[in-house]
């Protein structure tokens, strides 16, 4: 039987986010530079007959309809000559924490079955899909580190030196709707240029979601703590609860709480699936 085994979906960090303003529409716009890093879930495709879809959790039981299976049914209702599969998904990114995991396993679904069914669908082309499942779907579809603006659809690829990061998952985790629904977040930072960022990508910037954050969620404060009580300078990713921070070769981390998961990561030049589909129609 035809099928794709040990597909990468890697997780992602935001160096900087800021918050620059709010459409009529109610979505906020956004500056961000997100950055691929070597933190992965790994994804198995199996070919299946007719249009039947199923999904086994190897790991952490995921919710009955995820990005993934819906990834899937778009790709299917986008194009007739779509098939079934079956997937399967060792899921080890930690869910409401910023790091982009569900968007990123559904990038790897629209490129894996976009190969297995023998589509040819080009990475706009499948942009245009992954946009409807949320925002971050085309970053990782993209495969480079971004600089990011709009409501997360404009980007611009950026060259980011190599470093190794520590990333910290509290127990608690965060829905982004509630973050950015919170009536004391800040939305009106000055708008910064590529440029500025450029000179000093680790370094610059902030998190606009981070205040709301540590109030919503207190393990998002007492994981910067931990962090910062080791001399590093740490931030929160995304509207969390993971937060991280830059890692110097001569730091060992200290043993973590009880509960949290602490990994040490490296940052991706580009993604492990780049060229699994062309760049252009």
């Amino acid at each position: 039987m035809k099928a794709i085994y040990d597909v990468p979906a890697p997780a992602k960090l935001n160096l900087f986010l800021h918050v620059t303003g709010r459409r009529p529409d109610g979505y906020h716009l956004l500056q961000s530079a997100f950055m691929l890093i070597d933190w992965c879930d790994t994804l198995h495709f199996e070919l299946r007959p007719g249009k039947s879809l199923s999904r086994e959790d190897l790991g952490e039981p995921l919710p009955a309809d995820d990005l993934v299976l819906r990834a899937a049914r778009a790709l299917q209702a986008a194009v007739p000559a779509a098939q079934g599969a079956h997937i399967a998904i060792e899921k080890r990114l930690p869910t409401q924490a910023g790091l982009g995991g569900g968007s990123s396993d559904a990038a790897t679904c629209l490129l894996a079955l976009n190969r297995l069914w023998g589509l040819g669908l080009a990475i706009p082309q499948l942009a245009k899909i992954g946009l409807a499942l949320g925002a971050d779907v085309p970053f990782f579809l993209g495969g480079r580190n971004a600089w990011v603006e709009g409501v997360g659809e404009q980007l611009a690829p950026v060259d980011l030196p190599a470093a190794r990061f520590a990333v910290v998952k509290p127990p608690g985790g965060l829905e982004t709707a509630r973050v950015f629904a919170d009536p004391q977040l800040r939305r009106n930072t000055e708008p910064a240029i590529i440029s500025g960022f450029a000179a000093n990508p680790y370094r610059f910037g902030a998190n606009d979601l981070q205040e709301v954050a540590q109030r919503l969620c207190p393990g998002v404060r007492e994981a910067l703590e931990w962090l910062g009580s080791q001399g590093l300078a740490a931030r929160m990713t995304g509207s969390g609860s993971a937060v991280f921070a830059l890692l110097e070769p001569s730091v060992a981390l200290q043993s973590a709480p009880a509960g949290w998961q602490v990994r040490e990561c490296g940052n991706l030049e580009v993604h492990p699936l780049s060229g699994w589909a062309p760049s252009d129609v």
